[in-house]
């Protein structure tokens, strides 16, 4: 399976299931993360609700956070026997919820355990398991952590896949939305981190909106992975598969992206899902379209959504293709 060039990133509330398979009819090759999956919910909660996919994500990632290596041994298996292409943990959400359950950032003060985590659940499972990171909590700025970090990590562990998120994560003060913003994006840490353990897939994170960026930083590391501007503006996607992957398939259209999309929701909503749930992840499609402020208002006009019509889509479609055909 291809290298990590480009991936979308795992995002609580946002890479669903349903904004997945939208994101997969945009691009073919990316790698796909799911939303973090707590090892309790696996194991105590309904396992269906968080492991279903579509077989069309692939390849596809789960994104897990816990502590105890029995626990995400157990996951990882699950992982495996649903279908998913690797299982990474998270060692970087600096939310107050995540402290709590002493997971997350916090355990990047715990290497050893950390590795631990990682040596069980590589031994359960025979997919990838990676890992993904900050540069540093708190107010440790130093190169040298991030390195000593990385080399506790891989050394203990075999690990060999590291996704870093390119600031440090501040454990007490800044909100999970700040703590995206406001800590300083550090990316020559990562570059030298490359330098320095070649032999190591590194792939970083944190702040791109653009490709002459993105293809900046793949001269430097493995691979780039995209959060908020994949699912704030999609349509970046459509540029992945020939610019990251190196595969020249004819670019699909909005439009088409979207006729794609319709057997899918029209199954789901026949099953009982509410429309709202697909369209809220839809929005930013025509991002920068004659039209797009329209689009966005049908897609989000409870009346409009009460219906649960799958066929807004399509008239929202029409509508905004017209007003991009008059402006043109």
């Amino acid at each position: 399976m291809q290298k990590r060039r480009l991936s979308v990133a795992p995002m609580l509330d946002w890479t669903d299931r349903f904004y997945r398979h939208f994101a997969r009819l945009i691009t073919r090759q990316s790698w796909l993360y799911t939303e973090m999956v707590t090892t309790g919910a696996l194991l105590h909660g309904d396992r269906q609700r968080f492991l279903r996919f579509d077989p069309i994500e692939h390849p596809l990632a789960l994104q897990l956070g816990g502590s105890d290596p029995g626990d995400l041994a157990r996951c990882a298996r699950m992982a495996e026997q649903w279908g998913y292409d690797e299982v990474n943990l998270n060692v970087g959400c600096p939310s107050e919820r995540v402290q709590s359950g002493a997971f997350g950032a916090c355990l990047m003060a715990e290497p050893e355990l950390v590795a631990d985590c990682l040596k069980a659940m590589q031994d359960a499972v025979s997919i990838p398991v990676t890992v993904k990171h900050r540069i540093g909590i708190d107010r440790i700025e130093g190169y040298d952590y991030l390195r000593d970090f990385v080399a506790t990590v891989a050394t203990r562990s075999d690990c060999r896949v590291f996704v870093v998120h390119a600031r440090n994560a501040i454990l007490k003060g800044l909100s999970p939305k700040e703590n995206r913003e406001i800590p300083p994006l550090k990316y020559p840490y990562v570059h030298r981190l490359k330098q320095e353990f070649a032999e190591l897939e590194i792939v970083i994170n944190g702040g791109f909106a653009r490709w002459s960026d993105i293809e900046a930083q793949l001269g430097q590391v493995d691979g780039v992975m995209v959060g908020r501007e994949a699912y704030h503006n999609p349509w970046i996607l459509v540029e992945a598969d020939r610019r990251a992957f190196g595969d020249d398939h004819p670019l699909p259209t909005r439009a088409g992206i979207i006729a794609g999309l319709m057997p899918f929701v029209e199954a789901e909503v026949a099953d009982g899902l509410a429309l709202k749930h697909v369209a809220r992840h839809l929005l930013g499609l025509y991002q920068g379209c004659p039209g797009a402020r329209n689009w966005r208002r049908m897609l989000s006009d409870h009346t409009l959504l009460g219906h649960n019509d799958p066929g807004l889509l399509l008239r929202a479609v029409d509508e905004v293709e017209r007003t991009m055909r008059d402006a043109a």
